[in-house]
């Protein structure tokens, strides 16, 4: 009944949203912007009724001794519950099912070996997961743990009466949750905390490693060409200019299909380097957050001027032509790279490494020979001589929430608890030793790659240690020298600068909690896509053009709900901070 109700009172409340939902992932695990994510109240009936987590109400005198009233006993319930957790289908052509594999037996079995739990995992595809947990939402059949990168997504459902508020369940139950508290702690459960209302409509899952982007490039082809590494825009630009101009040498009979420089549609998230470049480094925390409700930069000051350099590079020839045709999930940028056709990229911080014998760096061995490698540089300089890098909080990973349509709250809540686990995490990333994993004479863990059930759909398999993102052993010190060791076929040393590069002269962001932004409600996907748009027409419009294409977009932008966000938010930090324009560090 639960179901069919909330079913019929969302339905007709997405018809507009669901047209304009669209996925704004690039892909990469490292894409909050670390600004607010903010919240909303809910009604006061929905807000009981997600502590209605019995039949009968425990006394107050009870529920002090004992807040499940009877119904856990030494971890375990008494009677079997069962519930239903998402996870993304990557669509890897040679993974598992992510329902049904090795790694989910693991899980289904501890869950009812120590908490008397059965779990089902369903499948959400990766690429379109905002698309497709409105639409689950929507019609009442969302899992019981529902997780998501996109968190307007959640305060939309959550201002219909379709999420319950977690702040009572991560109190009450604090107790039964011991791995949950000793691995989020207060800053990662309360990140979402409405400060006013107190509601917590979503969980963000840790970073365990907060490491962002980094900018790859050939290191063969430089040697080849006798140039050293880039360490400034200029000498970026030259390097560009270089391949262009010797494809022949570089690429023989293939020199047709040279691309010095590859961006993908998602424009902010690909050459976000260079544009945080653009930005002043010291920039008042107060203006970054409130241009910051995108978390590609698009209304920052300075993005202007990096997307017009990427426009005049564009049109001399150094980028991918068809940059723009190419969506979340399609693998041609990737098939090309790893054929040895392009000569640099910005990605995630590791990218070229992952995925085992699938690796980039691995197939362009492959393919091109052994001396072929990418290698990590800093060459984006801004005003101050720096390399301006604006990355994450250990906050800025999956928000992870309950719909309504939860019946079993509290085993959900034991479930996080159980994921969160030291030696579950473990587990679940690196596998059993001689298979996925060998231990080095340091105690160090180097991956190994995989073959069929035991090969791992995402990196870590972060796809079911929900609430980690990145490496995270039992012990700190074994997980910071196994980190170069933990991609398989790939030399440590590459890793190793990679880790260095993409942690010099950064940024962290800082919880902007300033309470719930109306106009942020059901935005998320739609100026998502607005953005992509004015990126990829700005940075491909002939040179003469390019102010008007730019202008035009963010006027449209704007118009659209973008300047509505930047004035609440003005509104809210001023009347949660006054005249003060930076935060405590």
């Amino acid at each position: 009944m639960k179901k069919k109700l909330l079913s019929v009172l969302l339905a007709g409340c997405m018809v507009i949203s669901l047209a304009a939902c669209g996925s704004n992932d690039s892909g990469s695990t490292t894409q909050d912007s670390g600004q607010t994510q903010t919240t909303d109240t809910k009604t006061d009936e929905s807000a009981d009724a997600a502590k209605d987590t019995t039949d009968t109400a425990p006394t107050e005198d009870s529920a002090a001794a004992d807040p499940t009233n009877g119904e856990v006993v030494d971890g375990k319930f008494v009677d079997t519950r069962k519930i239903t957790v998402e996870v993304y289908d990557r669509g890897n052509d040679d993974g598992s099912d992510p329902t049904n594999n090795k790694y989910t037996k693991y899980i289904q079995d501890k869950m009812m070996e120590l908490h008397n739990v059965e779990v089902e995992f369903i499948a959400v595809p990766r690429w379109t997961e905002v698309e497709q947990i409105n639409n689950l939402l929507a019609a009442g059949d969302a899992p019981d743990i529902c997780l998501t990168y996109d968190y307007p997504t959640v305060q939309t459902y959550a201002n219909m009466g379709g999420v319950l508020d977690l702040s009572s369940y991560v109190d009450d139950y604090r107790d039964l949750l011991p791995n949950l508290w000793d691995w989020l702690g207060e800053t990662n459960i309360y990140w979402d905390k409405d400060p006013v209302e107190g509601t917590l409509w979503a969980i963000e899952g840790k970073r365990a490693v907060t490491n962002r982007i980094n900018t790859f490039v050939r290191k063969d082809w430089l040697d080849k060409l006798g140039l050293k590494e880039p360490t400034t825009r200029q000498e970026f630009y030259d390097m560009l200019v270089a391949f262009r101009d010797n494809a022949d040498t570089l690429l023989g009979a293939d020199a047709d299909k040279m691309i010095p420089y590859s961006v993908s549609f998602d424009v902010g998230w690909r050459a976000a380097l260079l544009i945080e470049s653009f930005i002043d480094p010291d920039i008042s925390d107060y203006e970054y957050y409130i241009n910051g409700f995108d978390d590609r930069a698009l209304t920052q000051p300075g993005t202007k001027e990096a997307i017009r350099l990427l426009n005049q590079w564009y049109n001399e020839g150094l980028l991918w032509d068809d940059f723009a045709l190419y969506s979340s999930g399609d693998s041609t940028e990737d098939d090309m790279i790893k054929a040895g056709y392009v000569g640099c990229f910005m990605h995630n911080w590791d990218y070229p490494y992952r995925d085992g014998e699938n690796s980039i760096q691995t197939n362009l061995e492959r393919m091109v020979g052994p001396d072929a490698k990418f290698v990590v540089v800093d060459c984006f300089e801004d005003i101050k001589g720096g390399h301006n890098k604006f990355i994450t909080s250990s906050a800025g990973d999956r928000k992870i929430f309950f719909p309504t349509t939860n019946d079993e709250p509290l085993a959900s809540m034991m479930y996080l608890d159980f994921i969160s686990s030291p030696e579950v995490i473990e587990y679940l990333q690196i596998g059993d030793e001689g298979v996925t994993h060998n231990k080095l004479e340091d105690g160090a863990v180097e991956i190994i790659a995989a073959t069929g059930d035991d090969i791992q759909n995402s990196g870590f398999n972060l796809d079911y240690t929900i609430t980690c993102n990145g490496l995270h052993l039992v012990d700190e010190e074994l997980t910071l020298k196994s980190m170069a060791h933990s991609y398989s076929g790939i030399d440590p040393a590459l890793v190793e600068t990679a880790h260095k590069v993409c942690n010099t002269d950064t940024r962290p962001a800082k919880n902007v909690n300033v309470g719930a932004i109306a106009a942020e409600e059901g935005q998320g996907p739609t100026l998502a896509s607005k953005r992509d748009v004015i990126y990829d027409t700005a940075v491909a419009a002939p040179v003469e053009n390019f102010d008007k294409v730019w202008d035009d977009g963010i006027a449209d932008y704007l118009s659209s709900g973008g300047q509505a966000i930047i004035d609440e938010r003005t509104e809210k930090w001023k009347a949660t901070f006054g005249d003060a324009t930076s935060l405590p560090e």
